[in-house]
């Protein structure tokens, strides 16, 4: 999967689901390959698409994207 891939799948889902989705939730629906998040993939995304992560339950981070986000 390309970054390109990766970006718009997460993008989409996560324009379904304004409360956000955990990394777990992602993973699943997406079917994505990875284990862990790329950090430097999770930096581009904060920065593209205005991808917030939020303290969810226990350990989580709840990932959505921000009221304030660009298409750019």
């Amino acid at each position: 999967m390309r970054y390109a891939q990766y970006r718009d799948a997460i993008r989409k889902i996560l324009a379904r689901n304004a409360a956000g989705l955990t990394w777990s939730q992602l993973q699943s629906r997406l079917s994505l390959p990875y284990d862990r998040p790329c950090p430097t993939w999770t930096k581009q995304l904060e920065q593209e698409i205005g991808l917030l992560r939020v303290k969810g339950k226990g350990r989580s981070l709840v990932w959505r994207i921000g009221d304030e986000a660009s298409d750019g």
